[in-house]
């Protein structure tokens, strides 16, 4: 555990006004992503079965939350969602979206083998957004205006902010800077990923950082990418720079999904290729998903981001290890 406080830190609004106003960013965030991208919001799981290869393996070391049920005179196990990456682009088949139409949801994760500091935590909200695309959209182009339409909805939230607090002051920059993660590499070579987004940020203020997963000259990647949902040349991070911490903030993971091509080569890359005959992983070989792109939205992290907390915690209920609560509490941090 490390919990950094910020010199002079006061939490901005009481405890229910704090929750007036996460409820404020919530509604209007999703409104306009849905309008944006022409999502349709859809109810989604909570737990999937296990070792079908729907949920969400993350960087291939967390391990989730799993438990049993009794099912036709016998145990079935199943596990709490890491995340809904691949669970999305299956229901883009089950509900028939088309083309350039998507869907997307309230996630609620448990990741127990998450460290908890001040941006990251036990219990994770997110949107979790997908849409169907043709075989042209699979371009970086596509994706870098994608971001943009996502980055235009972070301003306008901004914008409703600035209009609805006296005193709200602007923390993000009018545009978002695209750069790869060779690009990062190169600038900082000396330092270390998290440094690098970390440097990257103090310099343009919001940047969506492309290309993770693959090995870079360095020999290691920027950080690990779980093999089978993004393309690891077709994705990346919205990060920007979080005045209140003075570091970096990651506010959205996202991609264009994998094709059966991009998919094979980064099960044999990640030395996964005993996922193959997994369920999903069939689906998506036998052409029988279509060709995505998708990423998830912190819902915490944006509140924390434009209420500009020094603490995930004070904008998000969940469990804490015992000291990280009693050095918030003596220093006026106030966790919900």
């Amino acid at each position: 555990m490390k919990l950094q406080i910020p010199d002079g830190y006061k939490s901005s609004l009481d405890l229910l006004e704090t929750q007036k106003a996460i409820k404020i960013i919530k509604d209007f965030f999703q409104y306009r992503l849905s309008d944006t991208l022409n999502l349709t919001r859809v109810s989604a799981p909570i737990f999937v079965r296990a070792n079908t290869g729907i949920n969400d393996n993350l960087n291939g070391i967390e391990k989730p939350v799993r438990f049993e049920f009794k099912e036709n005179e016998s145990l079935s196990q199943l596990e709490i969602v890491q995340s809904l990456a691949k669970w999305k682009r299956i229901a883009l088949k089950k509900y028939n979206i088309e083309q350039d139409h998507g869907i997307y949801t309230d996630m609620n994760a448990i990741r127990p083998s998450e460290i908890c500091d001040n941006t990251h935590s036990l219990y994770v909200d997110q949107w979790d957004w997908e849409k169907v695309i043709s075989k042209e959209d699979r371009n970086i182009e596509y994706l870098k205006n994608t971001v943009k339409k996502i980055y235009n909805c972070f301003l306008d939230t901004q914008n409703m902010l600035l209009n609805s607090y006296d005193g709200y002051q602007k923390i993000l920059n009018d545009d978002i800077t695209f750069i790869t993660t060779e690009e990062l590499e190169e600038l900082y070579p000396d330092n270390t990923p998290e440094e690098r987004e970390d440097l990257i940020v103090k310099k343009y203020g919001s940047v969506f950082l492309m290309g993770i997963g693959d090995v870079l000259k360095s020999g290691k990647p920027h950080s690990d990418r779980s093999p089978d949902y993004d393309d690891w040349k077709l994705n990346g991070d919205i990060l920007v720079y979080n005045p209140v911490l003075d570091k970096c903030l990651e506010l959205s993971s996202m991609g264009i999904r994998v094709d059966k091509d991009s998919l094979l080569y980064q099960l044999e890359k990640k030395k996964n290729n005993d996922r193959i005959n997994l369920e999903y992983h069939q689906l998506l070989l036998n052409d029988k998903l279509p060709l995505s792109i998708g990423g998830g939205i912190g819902q915490s992290r944006i509140c924390m981001f434009f209420l500009q907390k020094a603490h995930i915690g004070e904008v998000q209920s969940s469990i804490w290890p015992s000291d990280m609560v009693k050095e918030c509490d003596e220093l006026g941090i106030n966790l919900l």
